[in-house]
């Protein structure tokens, strides 16, 4: 009993001290890494897509590249429209600079600032000029980051139709290769369900973030719809952003505060009800992960990778739980990583095998 318990204690202290190394591996390849990574979070993105127009009466050999096209023009217009109207958004504010100097003078007003800065004069403190060089490294990195995401996914496409002969090289057992298989599509349907919930929560606050901005009369409620559409895709953060941005652009729109803070109000009621009540609990029950796991999943993945991280996060905590359930060293990870406790560990593709059995009986009896 005494050497069981031992042996127990050694095993988890093992992989806790793997799941350290592991961690501190990520942070040090993350360079390399996170392209690889957002490729492979693509190319099952582009195959649902696939598979979901081969339902249509488009030809099966056609699926992956109209995915493909259709994917590439989503996100050419959602970053031509964003671009476009936040320059158009920028200028306006800054055509406006009385009535931004009339919104800094009540804030600190209302602090009890009696000789508020105006916008110059915090433009000549800040100093952009300095921090040029930084956006511009900024953007040339992203650049550079997104044409090698581009160029791992067309390798990865490229080399889909190998996947089968190297599954069954590395298994070629059928039970272990079914499972390996099984396992597979798990993680590739929790990574579906994950963007099927983005979306759908996304649209949801889209949608009422819209009609509140449209009840007060906010110009470009619309964009604004769909930058918080946009923004949701990042847990937490986007949110987040979402609420801020365009009260503060009300600020500047209309003469009173009510119309601004009546704005965040409503922001702020749909944000809480969709992501504290619907969207935890359609992770949970499609996902099979805890909410806490979410948040803290979001700070780690943060903190290795930054902002793909975050983007990330709830992915591949899926995909650790999944992997972490089919061995018995580290089942005990996924059942606390989990919403309900009773992570998956059998594959589902041993289920067919036991229903033909079951319908069998009654046609015997009769």
């Amino acid at each position: 009993m005494a050497m069981a318990t031992a042996t127990g204690v050694a095993r988890n202290a093992i992989v806790l001290i793997a799941v350290i190394l592991a961690g501190g591996a990520l942070l040090w390849g993350a360079a390399i890494l996170t392209p690889l990574v957002l490729a492979l979070f693509l190319m099952v993105m582009v195959d649902g897509f696939a598979r979901l127009l081969a339902r249509t009466p488009l030809p099966d050999w056609a699926a992956l590249p109209v995915a493909l096209l259709l994917t590439a023009i989503g996100f050419g217009l959602t970053v031509y429209v964003v671009v476009n109207n936040a320059a158009g958004f920028v200028s306006e504010l800054f055509n406006d600079l009385p009535r931004l100097n009339a919104v800094i003078a009540q804030i600190a007003g209302a602090f009890g600032v009696h000789a508020p800065p105006t916008v110059q004069k915090l433009l000549n403190q800040i100093d952009p000029q300095k921090y040029l060089g930084d956006v511009a490294r900024a953007l040339q990195a992203f650049g550079g980051g997104a044409t090698l995401v581009l160029i791992y996914l067309g390798f990865l496409i490229a080399s889909r139709q190998g996947f089968e002969k190297k599954v069954g090289a590395l298994f070629p057992d059928e039970d272990e290769r079914d499972h390996a298989v099984q396992v597979f599509i798990r993680i590739r349907n929790g990574v579906e369900r994950y963007l099927w919930i983005q979306t759908v929560t996304g649209a949801a606050i889209a949608a009422g973030a819209w009609a509140v901005m449209a009840l007060i009369g906010l110009p470009n409620a619309l964009f604004w719809a769909f930058l918080i559409f946009v923004a949701a895709y990042v847990p937490v953060i986007g949110g987040a952003v979402g609420t801020v941005l365009p009260p503060l652009f009300a600020l500047v729109q209309f003469p009173t505060f009510w119309p601004a803070l009546f704005l965040f109000i409503g922001l702020e009621v749909i944000m809480f009800v969709v992501g504290n009540v619907i969207q935890p609990r359609m992770q949970r029950d499609s996902l099979n992960i805890d909410p806490v796991v979410v948040l803290l999943s979001l700070a780690i993945w943060g903190a290795i990778w930054g902002i793909p991280g975050m983007f990330l996060s709830t992915p591949l905590t899926v995909t650790g739980i999944i992997i972490l359930a089919q061995f018995e060293g580290t089942r005990w990870i996924a059942i606390l990583l989990s919403g309900d406790g009773a992570p998956e560990q059998e594959p589902v593709l041993t289920r067919p095998k036991r229903l033909p059995r079951a319908r069998k009986t009654p046609v015997t009896e009769a």
